[in-house]
């Protein structure tokens, strides 16, 4: 009987009835269609979380503000258009780009994945064909569209380019190709190359190799001068550094042909710790004479380059230099006609200087200021500097983290950023003006709320999501006032609805060193204390992150917890958001606080009266991985490991990253060989499934087989799994939905 025609026979029904059974007969209804709908809901199945994007909100693809502020564009209609709106009414005012309505060459461009306007907003650069290197770094089509004309064109005729941008006078574009750097001069259509001497695994121009792209967490390393004069960038050396390489098979996914019979190889550049770097050297390119200059950034034999930014002014180029311990950053002031570098402002840290500090290095439009985020008084606060690198005030205090810092409204005097004021679980928007004397919340609503401003900061889009509820689109004007809801995501909230759907529950509890942590837990929906539950621990646990946070998401977690496991997520010591000493408190002993306070949690969990403390399982990926493998050798508490692509001996990773944290190995051997896996095999307890990427260019392969070596010496039982030419994020066809499936089964068998 469907729903309808059953609530039409229970109203026929109560019509012949008194009011006392009545009463009774609406009482058992209600229990009784309550118990229909209720099983009616469907389960959340693994082929949801991985294929079938059932859970994933809405938002606006390619958002991009228009110069006037008042407008922007999103990319629709699954890349075949980008349309103008209004932010304060969402009317849709122009269709900038229509794939079907312009002039193509070549004809075949159907669509495109992104795209950029020129600073007149006269011309677009867009691109499609994409095709993924590392990370951040990929390589495409990029053609030029005119909008006056509606022409689309090619920027190059021969390969794919990388990174291309517009000069300011939107008339030049820079782009690399094969390692070198190109100029393109779109009144001429002519093309010249600014660099020549570009060799892969030897020499880059204007991009940063694998380290530099991984840890500083960039794909360009070339900018243009405020007047389009000059073009900055920065030369990497790899001729010392060590290769490292994998075999590459045939596949599926995609299918290597060349590779049937003989495997390939992957050959690049990965400086692990202690080893050498890359040798860096930043240079100038002066558009009109076509001529080159090194700019003197001191004597250093070993040193970083991650940023060059430019200043307001084109005779003043910012150049961020970091030492290789990464405890001292300088901002150097370079004058481009004569290459001379002169310091601004020096940094020194005990530990180290957060990586998260480079994009929040800004010059201010008057030319007289600067302001840097930094964590002077031991949290993250925005601080103000003249030209002059004196420091003019600290604009925010307080025990609480700025998290982002979204820029400056110069007509107002105004800053906003990001914080975890309220909590480190939330994130709220605030405006802070020059003074330092007035901070405001503009952002209302309780949760994980994250801005993107329009050009003049008079409007931004905010979205906003809690653990239990979707995420919500809206454009605000910069004051905090409401304008409008562009996406509420009723749809998906609606879908959820069909869903049974565990929540998250948030706790703290107090180590045995009286370390205060954070952590959520997800329960199964017929939740009965009287019971006893598996815990399956999910973490990642690495410096600065966080996995406990008031944040949408709705994934593989919710299926255990549907399946009858507690699932909890700790973030222990080392984690984002509440302030430099316990973030940095893991310094030079990677691992060791980390799992003590895993292993804490669990001692925590097996005490409570529901938690079957025989049953505690702990997974991670990565660094949660590498966490999952120490912890099954420090403690006997845990039943089940599950390792996803770990770090088993930091001796294996990249310099930038471990060196950060732990210094050299040969200046820190204790802490690299105590807190390793592969040193505390034979001290393995519970069982353990290690799971790893052929094709890892992260956390190499190396890691895995290495691990496995000395447990198989250590005569430790263990499971494992290879996926084939697959990368560090494990993807590609059908495999999310294999591994989660796999895991699935091995914790349903095992724990």
């Amino acid at each position: 009987m469907k729903l309808s025609e059953l609530g039409l026979f229970f109203f026929k029904k109560l019509q012949q009835l008194n009011i006392m059974q009545k009463l009774t007969f609406l009482f058992l209804t209600i229990i009784l269609f309550g118990s229909v709908v209720d099983a009616q809901k469907k389960q959340i199945t693994i082929e949801d979380i991985t294929k079938a994007g059932s859970f994933t909100a809405k938002r606006i693809d390619g958002l991009r503000s228009m110069n006037d502020g008042v407008h922007y564009t999103a990319l629709e209609d699954g890349g075949t258009r980008i349309v103008k709106y209004s932010y304060k009414t969402g009317e849709a005012v122009e269709v900038v780009f229509d794939i079907e309505n312009i002039k193509r060459n070549p004809d075949e461009v159907s669509k495109i994945n992104g795209y950029e306007f020129s600073p007149d907003e006269t011309k677009i650069l867009v691109y499609n064909d994409v095709e993924r290197i590392y990370r951040r770094s990929f390589l495409a089509s990029y053609y030029v569209y005119d909008r006056k004309y509606r022409e689309l064109i090619p920027l190059a005729d021969e390969g794919k380019q990388q990174v291309p941008a517009f000069s300011p006078d939107s008339y030049k574009i820079a782009y690399v190709r094969n390692n070198n750097i190109y100029l393109k001069k779109l009144r001429f259509g002519t093309t010249s190359a600014i660099t020549e001497d570009g060799e892969e695994n030897k020499i880059i121009n204007g991009i940063p190799d694998w380290v530099y792209e991984e840890e500083f967490g960039y794909n360009r390393a070339f900018e243009w001068s405020p007047d389009g004069e000059d073009l900055a960038y920065v030369k990497f050396d790899e001729s010392g550094v060590k290769q490292f390489s994998f075999p590459l098979y045939k596949g599926a996914h995609p299918s290597r042909e060349e590779f049937s019979l003989y495997p390939g190889q992957y050959e690049f550049k990965y400086p692990k710790a202690g080893e050498a770097n890359s040798k860096v050297s930043v240079h100038v390119f002066n558009v009109k004479n076509r001529t080159t200059k090194t700019i003197d950034v001191g004597e250093l034999d070993d040193f970083y380059v991650p940023r060059l930014r430019w200043s307001y002014h084109p005779d003043k180029l910012g150049i961020l230099k970091m030492n290789r311990l990464q405890n001292q950053l300088e901002l150097f002031i370079a004058n481009p006609a004569s290459g001379v570098a002169n310091v601004l402002l020096t940094v020194r840290e005990d530990k180290f200087i957060t990586e998260n500090v480079l994009d929040n290095i800004q010059f201010l439009p008057d030319g007289n200021h600067f302001v840097y985020v930094g964590q002077d008084d031991g949290f993250n606060h925005l601080y103000l500097y003249s030209m002059a690198g004196i420091q003019v005030r600290q604009l925010t205090s307080g025990e609480w983290d700025i998290t982002d810092f979204y820029g400056f409204d110069a007509d107002e005097e105004v800053f906003y950023f990001q914080a975890a004021k309220e909590s480190p679980l939330k994130r709220e928007v605030y405006s802070v003006d020059m003074k330092g004397e007035e901070m405001v919340r503009i952002t209302p609503d309780e949760g994980f709320n994250s801005a993107h401003f329009s050009d003049n900061f008079r409007y931004f889009v905010n979205t906003v999501s809690s653990a239990n509820e979707v995420p919500v689109v809206s454009v605000y004007e910069a004051e905090g006032d409401l304008v409008r809801v562009i996406e509420d995501n009723s749809d998906l909230a609606e879908r959820l609805a069909t869903y049974d759907v565990p929540h998250k529950e948030f706790f703290q509890f107090k180590t045995s060193e009286g370390i205060l942590l954070n952590g959520y837990m997800i329960k199964p929906l017929d939740f009965d204390a009287q019971n006893r539950y598996p815990v399956l621990m999910s973490q990642y646990s690495g410096p600065n992150s966080q996995e406990v946070l008031d944040r949408y998401g709705v994934n593989w977690e919710q299926y255990l917890a549907l399946n009858g496991y507690l699932v909890v997520s700790v973030d222990g010591r080392g984690t984002g958001a509440r302030g430099e000493e316990f973030q940095k408190s893991t310094y030079k002993q990677l691992g060791r606080l980390e799992s003590d306070d895993q292993i804490e949690t669990a001692r925590y969990l097996g005490g409570l009266s529901y938690v079957d403390a025989s049953r505690i399982g702990i997974w991670g990926w990565s660094f949660g991985g590498y966490m999952s493998s120490i912890c099954l050798s420090r403690s006997d508490l845990f039943k089940v490991g599950i390792a996803v692509a770990p770090v088993t001996n930091w001796r294996y990773y990249d310099t930038i990253y471990t060196e950060r944290f732990m210094r050299k190995p040969q200046q820190n051997p204790n802490g690299y060989d105590d807190n390793s896996p592969i040193n505390m095999a034979e001290n393995l307890s519970g069982r353990l499934f290690l799971i790893h990427g052929s094709a890892d260019d992260n956390v190499h392969f190396q890691n895995t087989m290495e691990y496995a070596e000395q447990l198989i010496q250590a005569g430790k039982q263990f499971d494992m799994f290879v996926y084939p030419n697959r990368n560090h994020s494990i993807y590609g066809g059908n495999t999310r939905y294999h591994l989660y499936t796999m895991m699935s089964q091995y914790l349903f068998d095992n724990l």
